[in-house]
């Protein structure tokens, strides 16, 4: 029988290199929200190029469009009177200490117009819509239904993904018009009853104050808004982490996102807007 041959120590060089691999792995650490980041806007680039091929999901985009618009149009309704109320009341009062009570409406009104209604339609897709997109994609996912979709060819994107986010972007444009109309109404009400505010000087300063870009923008920006909402919920939807307890805190980081980025996007849509477009009567 042969003797066992002898065990080396391990060497220097060797001990060293397991040293110092946990520390090269900080850096891929810290650069995991920039590769999440990137994976977000590559999934957005291709949305925005699956979306002129064929075959379109016809069937797929009608049913998601009913559902978002079923769970989305009477929160809306109901939350953008308060909203209305609540800024008609506050402009109302600003405008009363300032002695310029005839601006009321035309302030009230494109306040509503163009920052409150676009954010809260964009509000309740996220919440309603897009928690539940995010999660029908996770289920979809941690069942390895997409896995087995590309494996016959199919993409994932195209069939689902799609259809969804054009969904949220139509009902978000259709949602905001039915905000901003309830929303006015809701103002008009409360300043007029609640203010004693003449509803001839109310519409007077309306007309005087706003033009058409202002309904542009706030079209625009539901536009883009469901936009974010639809591909920040199929992004979370698509990469669940840890099975069932995964989908739902990926639906809870999808929402908390997507307010995230609807606040800073409004935030530079309105800048520019303001920089592009002049002011009536200026």
């Amino acid at each position: 029988m042969t003797a066992p041959l002898p065990v080396r120590p391990p060497e220097p060089a060797a001990e060293e290199a397991r040293e110092k691999t946990p520390r090269q792995r900080q850096p891929s650490r810290l650069l995991a929200p920039l590769r999440q980041t990137g994976q977000l806007f590559a999934l957005a680039l291709a949305v925005s190029r699956a979306v002129f091929r064929r075959p379109f999901q016809v069937r797929e985009f009608i049913e998601q469009f009913w559902f978002v618009a079923s769970v989305t149009i009477l929160p809306a309704a109901l939350v953008s009177i308060p909203f209305g109320a609540v800024i008609a009341l506050q402009v109302g009062s600003l405008t009363e200490q300032l002695g310029a009570q005839s601006f009321t409406g035309g302030a009230s009104v494109l306040a509503v117009i163009q920052q409150a209604s676009p954010l809260i339609v964009a509000l309740l897709i996220a919440g309603a819509a897009g928690s539940a997109i995010c999660a029908d994609l996770g289920s979809r996912k941690i069942r390895e239904e997409l896995d087995a979709m590309e494996v016959m060819g199919v993409s994932p994107i195209q069939r689902l993904v799609v259809p969804r986010v054009l969904a949220t972007m139509f009902v978000a444009v259709l949602l905001n018009g039915l905000v901003s109309v309830v929303g006015t109404l809701g103002g008009y009400f409360f300043n007029v009853i609640m203010q004693d505010g003449t509803p001839g000087a109310y519409l007077a300063s309306f007309s005087a104050l706003a033009q058409l870009p202002d309904l542009y923008i706030g079209e625009l920006k539901a536009l883009i808004f469901g936009f974010i909402a639809g591909i920040v919920a199929a992004y979370r939807g698509l990469n669940p982490r840890g099975g069932p307890k995964g989908v739902g805190d990926a639906v809870n980081q999808s929402v908390v996102i997507t307010f995230m980025l609807l606040f800073a996007v409004n935030m530079v849509l309105t800048a520019i807007y303001l920089q592009i477009v002049p002011p009536k009567g200026g």
